[in-house]
């Protein structure tokens, strides 16, 4: 049941907190930009349109470009959880992008953070 609030959560009120986490920390909007984009395959054109739109997660996943063939690459834990190990695909890739800017916030280069 609480997964499926998080999945019905607008997306515009989950980036909006990730950004102030991650500007909290001296980091750029335009950071985590560039992290949403490298994980999902959306351009900036899109990503405007989904904040604006107000699309939910499931919604703003399951409709990604392409999500990045090195995701699988992310590992670590997040609120408690390895997200290597979330069972669950969609969970899992929004644990993907906050373990993400949870790097960049903790002042992990943004190169390292995109597995480059």
């Amino acid at each position: 049941m609480e997964a499926e609030k998080v999945f019905s959560m607008p997306f515009c009120k989950g980036y909006a907190l990730l950004s102030q986490k991650a500007k909290r920390k001296g980091r750029t909007q335009q950071e985590v930009d560039e992290i949403v984009f490298w994980l999902t395959g959306y351009s900036k054109e899109q990503l405007d349109r989904i904040l604006k739109d107000e699309t939910d997660y499931r919604t703003f996943f399951e409709q990604a470009p392409k999500m990045n063939p090195n995701c699988d690459k992310i590992k670590g834990v997040i609120c408690g959880i390895r997200v290597e190990e979330i069972k669950d695909p969609l969970m899992q890739k929004i644990r993907y992008l906050d373990k993400l800017v949870d790097e960049l916030a903790k002042g992990k280069a943004l190169d390292k953070i995109l597995r480059k």
